[in-house]
């Protein structure tokens, strides 16, 4: 697969659960620049440009698609039938992830005072979307009857969770499961992959909003993180607190709601391999970086 897939597919492993975000694997394992860097050239770079970046995003969708093929034939099941036990697992990813964030942005977490109401901005608006999301209701939505409506809604979602994907902080699938259609998303991908073709036309309006989402808001990404890192960060940051809630609540979102998750549901040991996982994704990232440094100091 290469190096460029196996990122890949531990971004699409990411992006395939609420609560984690493949900007944040991306992030953690050494590669975020390089991943927006690839995808703001292919829009406004030169030609040499381009071509680079396509070979690279090519070898990382390879990874991706793969990954994100994986994870939906397994967690549409794993994620009904066990739901406390997965959730701890991504609470634990984002309890790893944060700090590692705080330390790699040392000097801009420094800046308190420029950052701090985009830290609450952060919290407020994944809080406020999940409590919006849970005063609606959990009316279950079925990808297979399509109808305009239905389109234009995942159209929208689709621009959200790509936008969301490519900070290292909330991730896409929590959108998706605060605005209820996560469950029929991962239901819908592994029907397809089963050939039911019913669930094409809501799929293919929920990629183009991913693909609208990446090829305009990687550049707005881009200019936040070069012109006002630090308040991006802090509202990174803040999102990242937020989907603690979003996590707990996400028992509620599903076709057959279940209670919101307390300390009985809770599941320490999930907890603790999730960010196991981060911490070994650290791992890879420095002995990387100490490898790659050896090689320069050879040559």
């Amino acid at each position: 697969m290469g190096k460029e897939g196996l990122e890949g597919f531990c971004m699409a492993l990411a992006d395939s659960v609420p609560g984690v975000s493949g900007g944040t694997v991306a992030f953690i394992m050494g590669f975020y620049d390089r991943f927006i860097g690839s995808i703001h050239n292919i829009v406004f770079g030169k030609a040499e440009k381009k071509k680079e970046s396509v070979r690279y995003l090519l070898k990382l969708g390879v990874g991706w698609v793969i990954g994100m093929a994986l994870a939906a034939l397994v967690l549409s099941s794993l994620f009904e039938s066990h739901i406390y036990v997965v959730s701890s697992l991504f609470i634990g990813f984002i309890a790893g992830a944060i700090p590692l964030i705080i330390k790699e942005e040392k000097e801009n977490f420094c800046q308190i005072g420029k950052g701090v109401l985009f830290l609450i901005l952060g919290v407020f608006v994944v809080v406020g979307i999940t409590w919006i999301n849970g005063r609606i209701g959990n009316a279950s939505v079925h990808l297979s009857n399509f109808s305009i409506g239905l389109g234009l809604k995942l159209f929208v979602i689709g621009m959200c969770a790509i936008s969301a994907m490519f900070l290292p902080g909330i991730s896409g699938s929590t959108l998706l499961l605060v605005f209820g259609v996560y469950m029929p998303i991962i239901n819908a991908v592994k029907g397809l992959l089963h050939l039911d073709i019913s669930y094409i036309p809501s799929l293919v309006m929920f990629g183009g909003g991913i693909l609208v989402g990446a090829l305009t808001v990687v550049r707005i990404i881009r200019l936040c993180l070069e012109k006002f890192r630090v308040q991006t960060v802090y509202l990174i940051l803040g999102m990242m607190i937020g989907s603690f809630y979003a996590i707990i609540m996400g028992p509620t979102t599903l076709e057959r709601a279940l209670p919101a998750m307390n300390m009985n549901s809770f599941h320490v040991i999930s907890c603790i391999l999730g960010f196991g996982l981060v911490l070994a994704m650290q791992m890879m990232k420095e002995r990387s970086e100490t490898s790659n440094l050896e090689k320069g100091r050879m040559i």
